[in-house]
């Protein structure tokens, strides 16, 4: 589970900006919205998280920051080619961070293990990496990788960390990380850092959109394919069933003759699939093909499968805008979701951005500690600021202060249209 997030000078995050998922000492909705460690550290870690903030404030780069993060752990080893650079915005509004590296770190729970793994890099090499392993309260440092002034890289081992250092560290190119390649040449310890950022974080937004392949192969299991119809009778209660039916079409297919240097086109039969939901009321049935669906069932079906999965295995979930064709009732389901420990029982955490500022006020969805905020400063950098902050009371209308301006991260329509008040 993920416990906080780090980054600096990534697109507006100029200064570091930290998303903690360290539940505060508030009791309330402790049993549902609230995960027991067991860790000193860190006694209780909250099950989801939202943020919110004007457009352009930069919370869509927050995800985009941790996306980014995963696409170096999970591809500097095999996809990146010596040589090849990358294409890491720094904030470009102040000089002296255009010339300053990129930095990442997360801090997050797998099997009673805390894990707070980091680094750095510039467009032309990675300039630190470090892990630090909690196996007790003390951390254990397994490694630390530096660049000096000259270009040189320096390794620190930990005893904690064991195998075959000097060839994984021999073999780690100036642009790849030093984890991806000791995984890369199997590394057994350290496997289970790159597997949480390649296995366990899940990231939908506009780089990396919600398909239909996850909920498509969970309708043809039988068990999985009724938590679906349930799942979208959320959205509509007349969805009594959903059938997959297959049809023969014929299609052109590319054969690529490598020896002789030839390519060809052959129409070939395929197998295309086809979904009918088929809805029951009071007063008859129908069979309904998905685009005569509403926009918000079909963006749900995207959705069961995947968040489904996700917490069948305890994963963690981050979504931008996550109330995007959905209406508001079913966000709120969704959410719910993973505060039902009879459902969420493998601990999976949600972490959304929204402009739907109704969720604010609705009854026992967010704990204080559970609310984010993005403002833009006049220099154009983001922060990111907690609810918890502000210290608002219990029973003040959070939706109202937020639109008020009280909390920041929301847009001052007068001044950015240029428009003044009578008489002024």
């Amino acid at each position: 589970m993920l416990v906080e997030f780090r980054v600096e000078n990534f697109r507006s995050l100029r200064d570091e900006q930290v998303l903690s998922l360290v539940a505060s000492s508030d009791k309330t909705l402790r049993d549902t919205h609230t995960i027991a460690t067991g860790l000193n550290a860190a006694p209780q870690v909250l099950r989801s998280a939202v943020i919110y903030g004007a457009n352009a404030s930069g919370k869509s780069n927050l995800i985009k920051a941790l996306q980014y993060m995963k696409a170096v752990v999970v591809e500097s080893a095999t996809v990146v080619q010596p040589g090849q650079t990358y294409a890491v915005q720094p904030f470009r509004l102040d000089r002296q961070s255009e010339r300053e590296p990129t930095s990442f770190e997360v801090t997050f729970i797998l099997d009673g293990v805390r894990y707070q793994y980091g680094f750095a890099l510039t467009p032309l090499r990675i300039v630190r990496e470090y892990l630090l392993v909690y196996k007790a309260f003390k951390p254990q440092r397994w490694f630390e990788r530096r660049v000096d002034d000259e270009g040189n890289e320096a390794y620190t081992f930990g005893p904690g960390l064991k195998g075959a250092k000097s060839l994984w560290e021999t073999a780690t190119r100036s642009n790849a990380l030093f984890l991806s390649m000791a995984v890369q040449l199997n590394s057994e310890a350290l496997r289970p850092v790159f597997d949480w950022f390649a296995r366990r974080l899940v990231i939908f937004n506009e780089q990396a959109q919600v398909g239909l392949q996850t909920s498509f192969q969970m309708l043809q299991q039988p068990t999985a394919h009724r938590r679906i119809c349930d799942f979208l009778s959320a959205a509509d209660i007349s969805i009594a069933d959903i059938d997959i039916q297959t049809r023969k079409v014929q299609g052109p297919s590319v054969h690529i003759d490598m020896a002789a240097g030839k390519t060809e086109v052959k129409m070939e039969e395929t197998e295309e699939f086809q979904l009918r939901f088929h809805h029951e009321t009071e007063r008859g049935a129908a069979d309904l093909d998905l685009m005569d669906e509403s926009n918000g069932t079909r963006v749900l079906l995207h959705f069961a499968g995947p968040v489904l999965d996700i917490l069948d295995k305890g994963l963690t979930l981050f979504i931008d805008e996550l109330d995007t064709s959905l209406h508001t009732l079913l966000v709120r389901k969704l959410v719910g979701l993973f505060h039902q420990r009879e459902i969420n029982t493998k601990n999976a955490q949600l972490v959304f951005t929204t402009h739907d500022t109704s969720l604010l006020d609705a009854t026992g969805l967010f704990r204080r500690d559970q609310v984010w905020l993005v403002k833009k400063a006049q220099d154009q950098a983001s922060q990111l600021i907690g609810l918890a902050e502000f210290s608002p009371r219990k029973t003040e209308a959070l939706e109202r202060g937020y639109l008020l301006g009280r909390y920041g991260g929301v847009p001052f329509l007068d001044h950015a249209l240029g428009l003044k008040a009578n008489g002024a």
